[in-house]
Formats: structure tokens, sequence, C-alpha cells
């Protein structure tokens, strides 16, 4: 089965407007944001609370921004392949091919948060909402800092200090760049920190770097990183 045409209208799309009227939680987390106990993301995570509905992220975040990564792979015109945002899959059946779709998708609101979810369908569209909802269950805090000594040490174009990430047998290093160096790393993987608000970043990596899910999974896990270190509060504001 081949996709004549691919609809890549989820780049850069905004969260649709959520109405908290409306909304009927069906967790204890959702309950308490629905009351007003709990106000923002931060006390979310900080207390360590699991989201299991998409709708508290949905309503604590209203800027959220999502978009799809290219980590398939699609017929070309003249028979070589293409980057597609679809993985497609078949299993052999006696009634004929069956095939599936899987979708990688990022949220983030350019602004520390940022989530990863992948989605799997037999249609592209149910595919690609899957992933979307798992992103913002997934959803993170990153810390960001400044890059270089020589600048402001209150700045947040970068990240405070190096990570490294792995799955697979991809590991990716992460490591803090000075204002206008600009994000040397691969392209989807530029994406997704684009959406976690980092301007500036150098990388290195080492494995099998062609496997794209792996890779982002690695730069994933690699920011997950800056949420386990503790920061000393007098660095902070030095």
């Amino acid at each position: 089965m081949e996709i004549k045409k691919e609809n890549t209208g989820e780049k850069g799309k905004k969260n649709p407007s959520f109405d908290k009227e409306s909304w009927k939680p069906k967790t204890k987390l959702g309950k308490m944001i629905k009351a007003g106990k709990v106000k923002t993301m931060d006390e979310v995570l900080e207390k360590g609370y699991k989201i299991l509905e998409p709708e508290i992220v949905d309503c604590l975040l209203p800027n959220l921004e999502s978009d799809l990564l290219s980590f398939g792979q699609s017929k070309g015109k003249f028979g070589g392949g293409k980057k597609s945002i679809w993985r497609q899959t078949q299993k052999k059946t006696k009634e004929g091919n069956k095939p599936r779709f899987s979708a990688l998708a990022i949220v983030g609101t350019k602004d520390g948060y940022i989530g990863v979810g992948r989605g799997k369908a037999k249609e592209t569209v149910p595919a690609r909402e899957k992933a979307v909802r798992r992103a913002k269950l997934n959803i993170i805090k990153i810390k960001k800092g400044c890059g270089s000594w020589e600048g402001d040490p209150s700045g947040d174009n970068s990240i405070p200090f190096k990570v490294r990430g792995k799955c697979g047998s991809v590991i990716i290093e992460l490591i803090p760049a000075p204002v206008g160096s600009d994000l040397k790393v691969e392209e989807e993987c530029k994406k997704l920190l684009s959406l976690a608000g980092i301007r500036d970043l150098y990388s290195r990596t080492y494995g099998k770097t062609k496997t794209k899910i792996n890779l982002i999974y690695a730069c994933f896990n690699a920011l997950k990183q800056l949420t386990k270190m503790k920061v000393n509060e007098g660095l902070k504001k030095k």
C-alpha cells in the first residue's frame, strides 16, 4: 500500500482551546486540577504525580505545540526511498496484506516542557492522534542554562552541563554551547530541542545513528538527565 500524499500540517500545530468546564476527569490528579487544588504543571512534576490523562496537560499548558518527526521511509518518485512521518509495516494473512502505520510525535512549549510519544494504528490519523496523546503523558520539564562561562549566568539559551543519553546502540552527548552557536545536531533531534526551548547546543553521537527512532529517544533520554541532576541553589543565583 502506497501513500501518495502526506499530511504534514501537524508541524508547529498549537494546542486547540481546551474547555475545562466540559472536562470530566477520571483520575484523582485530574479531579484535583479541576477543583483548583493543583494549579501548575511544575507542581505536578515536582510532587511526582503520574499523568494518566492527556487533558491534564491541555489544561495546565494551553500554549502547547505538537509536531511529527520523520523516522520512516516511503517509496520515492523514481523507486528510491524518501523520508516520511509514517512508518508502515505489513502483515501477510490469508485475506491479504494488512498494513499498520506508526507515528512519532513531540509536544512542547518552547520553554522547558517537552514530551515524546509513539502511536500505532491501522490508519494514519489514529496513529498520529495516539502518538500526540502519549507524548503528552510523557511530558517532562528540563533545566536550561547559559552555555558559556563568558555569558550571562542567568541565560537560558542552552543546557547547564553535559549530559548523555542511550537507546539501543545509539549514544548521544549534548554539550552546552555559547550564544549564536545554533543547534549542531541531527535534523529530527533539532526539532525536539527547538520545541524544548534550547537554541544553542553541540552534540556527539556513537553507534548506529541511522536508526532514527533510537537516535530521537536517546536525545530525549539525555534531556531526562537534566531533570535528575540537582543544581545547588547558590550556583543558580551566581
